[in-house]
């Protein structure tokens, strides 16, 4: 079964539902009297817990996945005829036609506390429901801050990652710079060696010149 919740609230409809049966088919046809009318009293509070723990398992069913859902909603309607059944029995006890009033015996203060606890679970019902929706939204909101820590985190790692990058560019471009300066100072020593080397052999042949001229037409 998908829901643990559902499978709880079985737990409790069977031992309210056992617990019945056993009042009804056993406990009241041997009481008299005071003792027979506060028995049925019991046994019809027990109805009426019944039946808001039925409410309750039926809401849980509502929200189940399909496969699951099919299950559940087969059980419940187990449960619905069992739980008809004790009424119908606690009615013929209590000396009312079947499908008549439900007092079962319920004087005018009875009835008013039955009334009051029927409100009260139902607004029990209410807040157990708003306090789940508020788990979920605790737990979506703890789940988003882990999100967020993470992204964060993995954000500081990504700068941190940039940031030496950016350092070893600059010092890559610092390289270059001073590379080229290199470069630029060995251009210079080409060139130079180069006039050198020209002006001397200019030089030299002049040299040779004037030494031919010297031989041959002086």
């Amino acid at each position: 079964m998908s829901s643990e919740k559902f499978e709880s609230l079985e737990d409790d409809l069977t031992s309210i539902i056992d617990g019945l049966r056993e009042r009804i088919e056993k406990k009241i046809p041997v009481y008299r009297g005071e003792e027979k009318k506060t028995a049925i009293r019991h046994a019809g509070r027990n109805l009426e817990e019944a039946e808001f723990v039925l409410q309750e398992m039926e809401e849980e069913a509502k929200v189940a996945p399909v496969p699951y859902r099919t299950q559940m909603l087969g059980k419940l309607r187990n449960y619905r005829r069992d739980l008809e059944q004790a009424s119908k029995l606690l009615k013929k006890e209590s000396g009312k036609p079947v499908g008549g009033s439900d007092n079962y015996g319920f004087d005018r203060d009875d009835r008013i506390v039955a009334s009051q606890r029927s409100k009260l679970m139902h607004g029990t019902q209410s807040l157990n429901r708003a306090s789940e929706s508020l788990a979920r939204t605790q737990q979506v909101a703890a789940e988003t801050d882990m999100i967020g820590v993470d992204t964060i985190d993995e954000l500081g790692r990504q700068r941190e990652s940039l940031v030496r990058t950016k350092g070893m560019l600059d010092e890559t471009d610092g390289n270059l710079s001073k590379s080229r300066k290199i470069l630029k100072s060995m251009a210079t020593r080409v060139m130079t060696n180069k006039m050198i080397l020209i002006v001397i052999i200019l030089l030299e042949l002049a040299l040779l010149g004037g030494l031919v001229y010297w031989k041959f037409f002086s």
